[in-house]
């Protein structure tokens, strides 16, 4: 029986929480990541509210008898948790606030296959074209191919996540925006693409940013790179625009997620500096760079100040000249383009 263990971390000052979607049966348990008490059952679609007390051993004062109200949704893979009491809690290190509610989890996966998400030498024998002569894949479970420059984004509405921070883990579970997907991985279309191409790999382990990545995380990001290159090989522009693979120092948004963007930059979700700046300087990370520093160290080290690199003068990424505003830019540009 496949099973995937899901971290929603809910931080009442007083260690954190997860809950374990387990096997095809409706059922899920809260279980103390420390092992300070008895799995708690949350049944399925059933507000279930705990905090301070003999079910979770919780003493701390700080924490309220009804601290937080959960209800899970076995089936989709979610559970809502909302702050009662008055000091925080916290969902993939975002404080909900009282009276909020937030959601964390992941679509329960199909069981693994040895035919279906893999690319390179492995991959279904899918070609990528220009979408007027877009081919079927081959395979029972086809994979999405990429879009198409500038083509239209769904605008049909996804269940919320709660806090927009939270908003990549509605995107995964939109089949509408899904490029590929395998037991480990999706990827999607950026909501609000910075270029012509710009697509996140996103790993169904729930994992809030780069400081939480360890050495056992290794083979998940290697592969989430292997993933992105058959990604940026199958799009139809591949020989005309150069791409980068990377990681924001401190993204906006949780859940760990790899960047696959063209360097054209030509969108019009590039808006401002910071936009510029988060993917132009040192503040986007390659991917190659983050393996390598988890296999010697252990951890990814974000260097201080890194937030200053946002407010640097704009750039181009390609001659180094300075420009004083976006629209600027976005002109300069288009002398780089590919003729």
């Amino acid at each position: 029986m496949y099973q995937r263990v899901v971290d929603i971390f809910v931080k009442s000052r007083v260690g954190f929480l997860f809950v374990r979607f387990s096997g095809k049966m409706p059922t899920s348990w809260l279980i103390s990541k420390e092992g300070v008490h008895k799995p708690l059952e949350l049944p399925h679609l059933q507000t279930v509210v705990l905090g301070r007390g003999p079910e979770t051993t919780i003493k701390d004062k700080k924490c309220s008898r009804e601290q937080v109200e959960l209800k899970a949704d076995c089936n989709k893979g979610y559970v809502s948790v909302k702050q009662l009491g008055v000091n925080p809690s916290s969902v993939d290190s975002v404080v909900i606030g009282r009276g909020n509610q937030d959601s964390g989890g992941t679509k329960r996966p199909q069981e693994p296959s040895s035919e279906k998400g893999e690319l390179h030498r492995d991959a279904p024998k899918c070609k990528v074209s220009r979408e007027s002569e877009k081919k079927p894949c081959p395979n029972d479970d086809p994979v999405k191919m990429p879009p198409t420059k500038n083509a239209p984004h769904a605008t049909e509405k996804v269940e919320s996540s709660g806090h927009w921070s939270q908003g990549l883990k509605a995107s995964m579970q939109d089949p509408t925006m899904q490029v590929y997907k395998d037991e480990r991985i999706v990827v999607i279309k950026d909501k609000y693409p910075k270029a012509r191409y710009h697509w996140l790999v996103l790993p169904w382990e729930s994992i809030p940013n780069l400081k939480a990545l360890n050495r056992d995380h290794c083979d998940l990001l290697k592969h989430m790179q292997k993933v992105a290159d058959g990604i940026v090989g199958q799009c139809p522009d591949a020989s005309l625009l150069r791409f980068r693979l990377g990681y924001h120092a401190i993204p906006s948004m949780s859940h760990v997620h790899l960047h696959v963007i063209s360097q054209d930059f030509d969108s019009p979700s590039l808006k401002n500096k910071k936009h510029w700046n988060s993917f132009t300087t040192d503040y986007f990370i390659e991917s190659q760079e983050v393996i390598v520093m988890l296999e010697k160290a252990g951890k990814v080290t974000i260097k201080e100040g890194i937030n200053d690199l946002l407010k640097l003068p704009i750039r181009c990424h390609v001659c180094q000249k300075e420009l004083s505003t976006i629209p600027q830019l976005k002109e300069h540009l288009k002398s780089h383009l590919p003729k």
